[in-house]
């Protein structure tokens, strides 16, 4: 739990306090009525939400828990300290003063921590956390303007931006929306609300946040008076199919779908060209371009509107777009995003690795679209690619204690080059904050992914510990999941539904267990395992076929029915495709789905160490080692060296880091 300290004697509690209370302005309504919530879906599979499944998992749980007890409430220290909630006070009128931060897009980091306490919620009731987002909500409240418009710099002086890049001319709204970021606060603040009122039935978030869309349902279009523009950082589109859900109210989808239509549209007010994936219409994109952040949440909504609408060219879009992304554009940690320049996209093959961006934002931007794609589609492919994504790419983002942080994730460090906006570690913030308040608002909805439904078929997507309660079309059961993965690939589930009954289940073999690294074919292993999958249903062994990737299992179950599967877990040597230029005569260590990689602090000559036919491998196990982890111990021509998990590389300080080794026979 939160410990609060920083309620009643800091400057965020002064303000809660005094703030709070301020009549006409700060009254909401707060009443419960999460029973009228609509919740409509446009894709088929449903996610078991993360309300019917409670985490036990020996490695998820401290992760998760860690975000709930220490990441929230840092976080809003460090926005306290920097202002964050200060602008909305003055932008209200009720406190003088100047912009406080340096980004345009501080009001979102607010939107995410209330998004990632709101998800903290639903898993773990915390009376007073709960008082404290109504307190937050409260000041944000007070900086609506009474058209629904909220935006505090823009509010607060139009003229004068807190970052200068950020062009004005006549200090008006909406002015240069590439940069001014107007949109993409909105669409954090409906995320944050449509998570707020799942979370505790409460609409006093939500009412902000559907004047605020009835405000731009106002503004965009193509009616006379209205502006003909598209967002430049894309997401509110994803937030605007999020209150449709919620509300039914079709005035929020059509908005989302305009600015998705338009991208590319000359006629319209700005033209943001590649960077912002405007250079073409979004059903013509065909390659992953740009900034990566932008490009992966476009996509996101590109494919909430191909379900809902059932929209052929934006299925075949996503789908072209996907496939360049995993065939030519991502790091073997499912990384996305090969430059600094632009937080881009590289050309394809371009996948550097001193220099590689792979923002910790991009690689839960994947995660999301991924998500969709699989609940679109029911292909295993998508959680393969989010599996890896999040075990390496997302987690590495944060340090084993919580509170310091990745912007970028390179696959080498040489110890000089400061890859981390000035740093050559992670920070413990940053004047742009989006990737911190991004793994809060992400990492605790992960239980939501574990799980999901289509009519009477039950998909297993991840394998970590809990206890879940499950709703299919015709029955109710309860399933507990035990294992010990990402270590070991043994996993015991208990099935009891309500009433025995037929229904299948579906249980994802990973890829790596299949002989695939990732979807795409850009890396392989450099040997077949012949050790292959189990699956064994109260104690006998089945003769199981993998089809599409899963055991499929279409049975009568009865109470105290058992599954265990079994993937084989051993060291795995990953080759890259030989377009990769940088990669070539190298290889990566895996084991399960984890990318491993040598460490300065564990191998004094990180430069020296090779890889050959006679380089014998193993893994032994470290209790003690980075909260616990199974290391590969390497040996070769009497040189030894050791590797560790790459997602808790850099928790020991500054030092050399590589994940592609030489090969040097």
């Amino acid at each position: 739990m939160i410990n609060y300290k920083y309620l009643g004697i800091t400057f965020l509690a002064t303000l809660v306090i005094a703030y709070s209370q301020i009549k006409n302005k700060t009254e909401a309504r707060t009443e419960k009525t999460a029973d009228k919530t609509i919740l409509i879906s446009g894709y088929p599979i449903k996610p078991v939400a993360i309300s019917k499944v409670k985490i036990t998992d020996n490695f998820w749980l401290p992760i998760i828990k860690k975000v709930q007890e220490k990441t929230i409430e840092y976080a809003i220290q460090k926005c306290t300290e920097e202002g964050r909630f200060e602008n909305f006070l003055i932008a209200g009128g009720v406190k003088k003063g100047t912009v406080k931060g340096k980004m345009p897009f501080d009001d979102s980091d607010v939107y995410k921590i209330i998004e990632g306490a709101s998800n903290s919620l639903i898993s773990s009731p915390d009376p007073k956390l709960e008082v404290l987002l109504d307190s937050l909500i409260a000041i944000i409240k007070i900086a609506q303007e009474k058209d629904g418009y909220l935006t505090t710099w823009r509010t607060i002086n139009p003229a004068k931006p807190p970052a200068d890049w950020v062009k004005v001319d006549k200090g008006v709204r909406w002015e240069y929306m590439n940069m001014s970021h107007e949109e993409y606060n909105a669409g954090h603040m409906y995320e944050a609300a449509a998570v707020h009122f799942k979370a505790t039935g409460k609409r006093n978030f939500l009412d902000i946040a559907l004047k605020n869309a009835d405000f731009f349902v106002k503004t965009f279009g193509e009616g006379n008076g209205q502006i003909l523009a598209v967002p430049g950082h894309q997401i509110i589109e994803t937030g605007l199919v999020k209150l449709y859900e919620i509300t039914g109210k079709k005035d929020y989808l059509k908005l989302a779908k305009f600015f998705l239509d338009h991208r590319g549209d000359s006629n319209k007010k700005e033209n943001y060209k590649e960077y912002a994936q405007d250079h073409k219409p979004v059903v013509q994109q065909d390659e992953v371009v740009g900034h990566a952040v932008r490009a992966v949440y476009m996509y996101a909504g590109m494919t909430d509107i191909a379900a809902i609408y059932k929209h052929k060219s934006y299925r075949e879009a996503v789908d072209k777009l996907w496939n360049n992304m995993v065939e030519k554009k991502i790091y073997v940690t499912g990384g996305i995003g090969a430059k600094h320049d632009g937080e881009a996209f590289g050309a394809n093959y371009e996948l550097p690795n001193l220099t590689a961006y792979n923002e910790t934002c991009a690689a839960i931007g994947s995660v999301y679209w991924n998500n969709r794609l699989f609940n679109f589609t029911g292909d295993v492919k998508y959680n393969d690619l989010l599996e890896r994504t999040m075990y390496n790419a997302v987690i590495s983002g944060m340090s084993l204690k919580g509170t310091e942080f990745f912007y970028p994730n390179p696959l080498e460090s040489d110890g000089k080059y400061k890859f981390n906006m000035g740093a050559c570690t992670r920070s413990g913030w940053f004047d742009c904050s989006c990737c911190p308040t991004n793994l809060i608002r992400f990492i605790p909805a992960i239980p939501g992914l574990i799980y999901a439904q289509e009519k009477e078929t039950l998909f297993v997507n991840l394998y970590m510990s809990n206890n879940a309660d499950i709703s299919l079309a015709n029955n109710k059961l309860k399933i507990s999941q035990e294992t010990n993965y990402p270590w070991d690939g043994k996993v015991k589930l208990d099935i009891n539904p309500e009433k025995a009954s037929v229904f299948t289940i579906k249980l994802r073999v990973p890829g790596w267990a299949r002989n695939e690294v990732m979807p795409g074919g850009l890396y392989s292993y450099k040997d077949k395992s012949t050790a292959l999958p189990t699956l064994i249903i109260n104690g006998k062994k089945q003769d199981a076929v993998i089809t599409n990737g899963y055991f499929v299992i279409n049975r009568k179950w009865n109470k105290g029915d058992k599954i265990e599967v079994n993937f084989p877990m051993g060291i795995r040597e990953v080759i890259a495709s030989e377009k990769i230029a940088e990669d070539q005569n190298k290889i990566a260590l895996e084991y399960g789905p984890l990318v491993y990689a040598v460490e300065e602090a564990d191998n004094a000559d990180v430069d020296g160490i090779t890889v050959n036919s006679k380089t014998s491998l193993k893994v032994t196990v470290q209790p003690d080692l980075l909260h616990g982890v199974h290391v590969i111990q390497g040996s070769n021509d009497e040189k030894k060296f050791t590797a560790i998990p790459y997602y808790s590389w850099s928790n020991r300080g500054i030092g050399k880091m590589k994940v592609w080794l030489p090969k040097k026979e």
